[in-house]
């Protein structure tokens, strides 16, 4: 049986959900309109496609949100967050209405798409705004779990991020804490959504601690510190721009010494098409460059 990936997994929660909640609106710039066919059949008034415009796209979501409605906007990250970042930055912030913006196609997920459809600076984007959630799942069960979890939010702004690379197992995440999957004493590792499997695989035969983050933003700063102890040493492993989150956990770390290291993808443009794990390796992200970073970067082991 293939399992579903993040993407099919939004489909099949947005039409439930859509059902369930009358407020409800699904705004869409033509990607991913074939596996919405049916959500659009039920609910015509309430999935509007406005074609591959996509400064439309956020404005009209943020037009639907000033109605009353609880509008849920959808394409690929990079149409998604930066092609029309002024109308997220002005349309939802400075008018002060929320929304759930869900993107597709992670950081390189179709490489032979070219760098305009590339997006590993989405998240540190939105991280110049003020009051955006940011889930980032690694499984289609934390996707639609995150997802409900979202449009459950009241009036506020969220960013769901999705990927087709994903982890082999879902976990039972809540929306705002980090899990604790490993407990160690020389140092911890985050591994960020779509970026525990290969972690785990890196980690392995290393007494450290390993937090997985599905949910970015707000920081899990309290789960960091009970975690560092005194022993503070910090890698975070991010599947988009690296070090998007060493400011976040270098503020829950301010009161002792400690060093983070920040893994993810670099500012280098690849221009090699490729496929997805090419990319994961060229950027340093597969499990055996990860543990040759990580051990490079924690102190000598501690002895017994």
């Amino acid at each position: 049986m293939t399992m579903d990936s993040m993407r099919d997994r939004f489909a099949r929660t947005i039409t439930e959900l859509l059902d369930e909640d009358p407020r409800l609106a699904l705004v869409l710039a033509e990607i991913s309109r074939d596996r919405l066919t049916e959500a659009e059949r039920r609910h015509p008034d309430r999935v509007i496609n406005v074609g591959i415009r996509e400064q439309l796209l956020v404005g009209a979501g943020a037009g639907l949100a000033l109605t009353g409605l609880r509008p849920v906007v959808h394409t690929f990250a990079s149409f998604l967050v930066e092609r029309p970042f002024e109308q997220v930055k002005l349309d939802f912030g400075h008018q002060g209405v929320g929304g759930v913006l869900v993107s597709a196609g992670g950081s390189y997920d179709w490489p032979a798409g070219g760098f305009t459809h590339m997006a590993p600076g989405d998240v540190a984007l939105l991280d110049t705004l003020d009051g955006w959630t940011v889930h980032v799942p690694g499984h289609a069960d934390e996707a639609g779990a995150l997802l409900r979890h979202a449009v459950a939010a009241g009036d506020d702004k969220v960013y769901v991020r999705l990927s087709e690379q994903a982890n082999r197992d879902g976990l039972d995440v809540d929306g705002a804490r980090m899990l604790t999957l490993r407990e160690g004493r020389d140092g911890v590792v985050v591994a960020v959504g779509p970026m525990l499997d290969s972690v785990l695989a890196a980690v392995e035969g290393l007494d450290v601690t390993v937090l997985y983050a599905t949910t970015v933003r707000p920081f899990d700063g309290e789960a960091l510190r009970r975690a560092a102890g005194d022993r503070p040493d910090v890698v975070i492993v991010e599947p988009y721009l690296a070090g998007t989150s060493t400011a976040a956990a270098n503020e829950a770390l301010q009161s002792v010494p400690h060093r983070v290291l920040g893994l993810g993808v670099g500012r280098r443009e690849l221009r090699r098409y490729g496929d997805m794990a090419e990319h994961l390796s060229a950027q340093g992200l597969d499990p055996a460059s990860l543990r040759a970073r990580i051990t490079g970067f924690l102190p000598t082991p501690a002895t017994a």
